[in-house]
């Protein structure tokens, strides 16, 4: 797989299903503004993951947000193993807490075989947080909070993704040529 493919095959699941479907709905504004940074990582060991992650933490800290208010950090090559990835998680938070960036970014994650916890891996609700490829959702936290308050019912976006999701079924799923 090349990194073009990898940043085609993440664009294609954002417009289709994180959009499209409007599994969150704070999604397209800001896709639609161009203000959503896409970064493919090289990474293929967890050390140089964590480094690639504390520099598009700070890229995000240093840039404006109406330049970039969001970043996605796909890594195809390293922690492709799900219960690998969760791991990673701590660190992730960790690393955000330690470069003194807690309470302003955030990280949120994606991944191909992510499972909910008590759910079974076919779980149709699991595909909320399946994406193609690994991956490392950077946020700042104003921009939730600004998205949260000026969206009415905030709540119900988890039971509304379930809905859309049992709706649509693992099929569904497949036929919008979605991976995951």
């Amino acid at each position: 797989m090349t990194d073009a493919q990898v940043l085609q095959d993440t664009q294609a699941w954002v417009e289709k299903a994180v959009i499209g479907l409007n599994l969150c709905p704070f999604a397209k504004a800001v896709q639609v503004q161009g203000k959503v940074r896409y970064v493919v990582s090289a990474a293929t060991a967890v050390e140089d993951l964590l480094y690639e992650l504390a520099a598009e933490l700070n890229h995000l800290h240093d840039t404006p947000p109406e330049q970039t208010d969001t970043t996605l950090l796909i890594h195809p090559r390293v922690l492709t193993d799900f219960l690998d990835y969760n791991d990673f998680l701590e660190a992730a938070d960790a690393l955000v807490a330690d470069i003194g960036l807690e309470g302003e970014l955030q990280v949120a994650s994606f991944h191909p075989q992510y499972q909910f916890e008590g759910t079974e891996p076919d779980d149709i609700t699991n595909f909320t947080n399946r994406s193609p490829y690994p991956t490392l959702h950077l946020l700042r936290e104003d921009s939730i909070d600004r998205a949260v308050a000026a969206f009415p019912n905030p709540e119900s976006i988890f039971d509304t993704n379930m809905e859309t999701l049992e709706k649509l079924g693992i099929e569904g799923w497949r036929k919008l040529g979605l991976k995951g």
